[in-house]
């Protein structure tokens, strides 16, 4: 018989109880009465089935958080009544039960038998219980969930002479989601419970456990690829006369619409083997701004002589991935660090990603449909996997692979030292990375696996006195994560940390760079200097990033607020003001005064709410403008930029682009111009002028006459002029400037520059901080016609130029064809809001300007 698996993801129960209380009650026996136990969700969490069941009040509102911290206290127990399988086990088969996911100090009872104890929450907890299940009968799963502080007590403080450092100590020393305890963006809600899902899987003989389809190399002309399907096998029973082995072969199917490519491997003498396989005139696999995200599906079926025993289906992209770090002659002393995709060296543009919840157990599938496709729309090719959080569902790399999105992919360690020299403790870590890599390493969206997020920059700086002094934890980077990626993939590029490289390990010259000078105030240094930060207004002004020159800016972002409604949710009404109790609560950064010394120099500091929420956004999105246009000037010196960050896991003030429930914030649709594929940016000079220059991320060449004018804020035209310019396929280059006769650098007058051809979006230069800018604002004029009852036509006119106009619909799910833009004066524009969920009616939209 094949494989066959039962979910076990239905009707659990579970009850908290003081530590050793349950134990002593015989919680973990068959025959334990649980009437009176509260109903949970398998995938799932205890915050989220005890607020569904009233006993907490929503942790996302006020300083409800602080309420919740009993349930750390706790001992947790799950039972679950369920029936066995009809049919006893043959003497070749074996009886698995699967816990892909256990959140985190778990032991398991079945039927009043301790099956065994697991401790990590990147890795599944599988035991044979095939002598434990009783068929055709009841049988009773029982879980106990430790306190984690208490398994953690005895390590804090154990790195010898080495200080600890990283928000919250104690979480280092467990191989769970480290967020959990509390991050600058995030609460202190750790979660408890079966996060992935629960099955009982029959198997026979032998199991397939692992299964890796890979591209070995492209033609030149991609005309042909080679392909490699590496088979992997555990076998358990040995039947047959005498005990001799059967046949035994792994059948292949690769298929990309009708055409089907099929090879075998024999594996009756061996637990692995490959097949070659040549695919003429492949469908490669791009990102979907270079191509289209072709998949193949992949069906690997085990069989011997009489049978089929096991099989894996999954879909794998026909593609090369490289990470060049080669010389870059443009630069001298420096390095490239660029992803070349297919040959084709490509400009990483995205975001980093957190965990979309604080119970992302709980969370709806859909979610990551929402948000991954909003990622696509702004033109993002690369998402970030953050290593404070989790190595994600299925469905985020299923979708990145349909989509056409690059993943960076950190192994979880994050802003701490980690205790590599506890045996224990690095046995879990190479369980979970060998597993981990194993998992992921078929998605043709997997671009790099990393080591950590910042552990060697930040103890670099901790230990500045004795530079290259050991990193606690580097036996992880340099050995056990390294070796599993080469082992276990090796066409998967490994990168140590992030950021890492040069002297310094955020150099500008080598490697990935994180840039917290803006924001956080920091300064570039070298190995043995002191590190040094500036708070104030000129410190953390984001006009900082032109002196970046480093070679992928994989982490730099500032705060801004949510809409207003996303406050409404979880700000009481009477603390909806700056700097609140409860407004500072959803603000985790220290000093709370960052972003007030950012809006300074900027906007100006808010008066009301109101002006908090565009100001803030005003600042996050100009930021974000600003240096990315730099970054992006600079191809290909500098190959990527990952803002941090694009969501969050909560209703906070954070770096996002879009907030906890789905909505846009100002900077979200500015991307979608920032990072269109062609970009047209305007660059300062020392000397007062103006550079424009052409960015073109695309495999054309750009041919194209481009309008530049000069114009005062009350709309009269000072001159005008018409480029034309060729631009050749994945470059950037300057293409005109400015006349020191003609130019008129004043805060009434702004340049501006279009595409006769619509190669790019409109884009505009100030010749002073929008706070000084000298113009008259007035209300920008609308009318609304409904095209049906979820699609609305919004046409815009401004008598002058209209600053930061945005549109607004109280409702999530709402769309908007654009949004948070500039008019004009005399200009005329239709938005189109559509929301699939609800009736659309006019009053409900509300149009604002600045």
């Amino acid at each position: 018989m094949p494989t066959e698996t039962h979910p076990l993801d239905a009707n659990w129960k579970f009850h908290d109880y003081a530590p050793g209380e349950g134990l002593a009650a015989g919680a973990f026996t068959a025959e334990f009465d649980s009437a009176g136990w509260l109903d949970i969700s398998v995938p799932g969490d205890v915050h989220s089935a005890l607020l569904a069941a009233g006993r907490i009040e929503d942790p996302f509102y006020d300083q409800n958080e602080n309420k919740c911290a009993w349930i750390e206290e706790r001992e947790w127990w799950y039972r679950l009544a369920f029936s066995g399988p009809l049919r006893p086990p043959d003497p070749d088969e074996r009886l698995q039960l699967v816990f892909h996911g256990l959140d985190t100090f778990a032991t398991v009872w079945l039927n009043g038998i301790e099956l065994g104890r697991h401790k990590n929450m990147f890795t599944p907890a599988v035991f044979d219980v095939t002598r434990h299940v009783r068929p055709g009968q009841p049988n009773t799963l029982a879980l106990c969930f430790d306190r984690p502080l208490d398994y953690v007590a005895g390590f804090t403080g154990r790195f010898g002479e080495f200080q600890s450092w990283g928000p919250n100590e104690e979480r280092v020393f467990m191989r769970k989601a480290q967020f959990g305890y509390g991050w600058d963006w995030g609460p202190r809600l750790p979660t408890v419970g079966i996060w992935r899902p629960v099955e009982l899987r029959r198997e026979c003989r032998v199991a397939l456990v692992g299964a890796h389809g890979y591209t070995l190399e492209i033609a030149p002309d991609r005309s042909q690829a080679l392909v490699a399907v590496k088979v992997e096998i555990e076998r358990f029973a040995v039947s047959g006369a005498g005990g001799a082995t059967r046949p035994l072969t792994a059948h292949i199917d690769l298929s990309h619409g009708d055409t089907v490519f099929r090879a075998a491997v024999d594996l009756e003498h061996h637990t692995t083997g490959t097949a070659y396989i040549t695919v003429p005139h492949p469908a490669l696999w791009w990102t979907h701004d270079l191509g289209d995200p072709n998949l193949y599906d992949l069906r690997v079926v085990l069989r011997d002589a009489e049978r089929e025993l096991d099989r894996r289906d999954m879909q794998i992209g026909i593609r090369t991935i490289e990470l060049d770090q080669s010389p870059d002659p443009g630069e001298p002393g420096t390095r490239f660090f660029r992803f070349v995709l297919n040959g084709v060296p490509l400009f990483a543009k995205g975001a980093n990603w957190i965990p979309a919840d604080s119970f992302f157990a709980s969370m709806p599938l859909d979610r990551y449909d929402a948000l991954l496709k909003a990622a696509r729309r702004v033109h993002m090719n690369m998402l970030r996997i953050w290593g404070g959080g989790l190595y994600e569902h299925d469905h985020f790399y299923d979708l990145c692979d349909q989509l056409g999105l690059l993943v960076w992919q950190d192994f979880m360690f994050a802003c701490a030292i980690y205790p590599d020299h506890v045996p224990e403790f690095a046995a879990e870590v190479e369980a979970e990375a060998r597993y981990q890599v194993r998992r992921l390493r078929n998605h043709p969206s997997m671009a790099l696996w990393c080591g950590n997020n910042e552990n060697q920059w930040i103890h670099d700086m901790a230990c500045w006195k004795t530079p290259g002094v050991r990193v606690p934890g580097e036996l992880f980077y340099n050995e056990t994560l390294p070796n599993a990626v080469a082992d276990l993939d090796g066409h998967i590029p490994y990168w140590p940390g992030s950021p890492y490289g040069g002297n310094d390990h955020n150099s500008m010259d080598d490697g990935d760079r994180h840039n917290w000078d803006v924001w956080h105030g920091g300064s570039p240094r070298k190995f043995g200097e002191l590190p040094h930060s500036d708070h104030g207004p000129d410190g953390v002004s984001y006009r900082r990033y032109t002196q970046d020159t480093g070679r992928f800016i994989s982490e730099f972002g500032m705060h801004a607020s949510p809409v207003v409604e996303t406050l409404r949710r979880v700000i009481p009404e009477d603390q909806l003001y700056h700097h609140s109790h409860s407004m500072d609560h959803h603000n985790k950064d220290n000093p709370k005064n960052k972003g007030d010394n950012l809006m300074l120099t900027v906007t100006g500091l808010p008066e009301n709410l109101d002006d908090y929420i565009d100001f803030s956004m005003i600042t996050q999105a100009e930021g974000l403008k600003y240096g990315i246009e730099h970054f992006r000037r600079r191809k290909p010196h500098c190959s990527g930029t990952l803002f941090w960050q694009f969501n969050d896991c909560w209703p906070v003030l954070s770096w996002s682009v879009v907030d906890y429930y789905g909505i846009g914030k100002a900077a979200y649709y500015y991307a979608r111009r920032f990072f269109a594929p062609v970009l047209a940016s305007f660059k300062e000079l020392p000397d007062g002028g103006v550079e424009l220059w052409l960015t073109n991320d695309t495999l054309q060449p750009v041919s194209d006459r481009v309008a530049i004018m000069q114009r005062s804020f009350d709309g009269s035209e000072s001159w005008g002029t018409m480029v034309p310019v060729l631009v050749l396929p994945n470059s950037s280059q300057p293409i005109w400037r400015s006349d020191p006769d003609t130019l008129i650098s004043a805060p009434d007058h702004y340049l501006r520059v279009r595409s006769t051809n619509n190669h790019f979006p409109p884009n505009r230069h100030f010749f002073a901080p929008i706070k000084d800018l000298k113009r008259d604002p007035q209300p920008v004029t609308f009318t609304i016609d409904a095209i049906d009852s979820h699609t609305l036509n919004v046409q815009l006119a401004a008598p002058t130029y209209a600053l930061f106009v945005n549109l607004s619909v109280p409702h999530d799910g709402t769309r908007y064809s654009d949004n948070y833009f500039d008019l004009q004066p005399g200009e005329k524009r239709t938005i189109t809001i559509t929301n699939t969920d609800i009736v659309l009616q006019p009053e409900m939209v509300r149009v604002r300007s600045r």
